[in-house]
């Protein structure tokens, strides 16, 4: 018996951003829970258009992008739980298990002088004082009290690794439209 999810066929935006992926079916009353990708899901609160891709795994309950328009978002325990005009019962919410959710970058809500999105800074290229190259900045990863970047530089026919706090201390200069980030860091720590 085929499940009738009511979604309806998206294109996905342009300035799209994968920002986590629905995990499991939440109650009976269709909601579900999200795994999101950040530890500050702000983008999964301020949009109330998610567009699903299917499981990268697993079974395809859709398939293509689609529509999902949230009523609801929230934080619960360690996660994010969300309820959709569409997705009325337990079943419905069990079918969308692993889809993939994006959310238009334009409609993230406008950080603080001096925060920054993760999505934003990858990609980046990191300098110290002295103007040496660092790496590029490949993934951030969240240990609890700091967010650290990861960097990946070439050195002898091998990419490598370098990690760096993304803390004042070590931080002088982030410059997103010159796409570089400057750190008080020195290649041989």
């Amino acid at each position: 018996m085929a499940i009738n999810l009511g979604l309806e066929p998206a294109d996905l935006p342009a300035d799209a951003v994968e920002v986590g992926r629905i995990a499991d079916a939440w109650g009976i009353k269709g909601w579900f829970k999200v795994l999101p990708y950040s530890a500050s899901p702000e983008a999964l609160f301020s949009s109330k258009r998610w567009f699903l891709l299917p499981a990268e795994k697993g079974a395809k309950t859709f398939s293509g992008t689609v529509l999902l328009k949230i009523i609801e978002a929230k934080e619960h325990s360690d996660t994010v739980v969300a309820s959709a005009q569409t997705v009325q019962d337990r079943t419905a919410a069990e079918a969308l298990k692993g889809a993939r959710i994006f959310v238009a970058r334009s409609s993230f809500p406008t950080p603080e002088a001096d925060e920054y999105y993760w999505v934003d800074l990858i990609g980046l290229d990191v300098f110290n004082r002295e103007g040496i190259a660092l790496g590029q900045v490949k993934e951030l990863l969240h240990t609890g009290p700091q967010t650290v970047l990861v960097l990946s530089y070439a050195e002898a026919d091998a990419v490598k690794e370098r990690m760096i706090p993304f803390v004042g201390v070590y931080i002088d200069a982030v410059d997103l439209a010159a796409r570089r980030i400057t750190a008080d860091w020195q290649p041989d720590y």
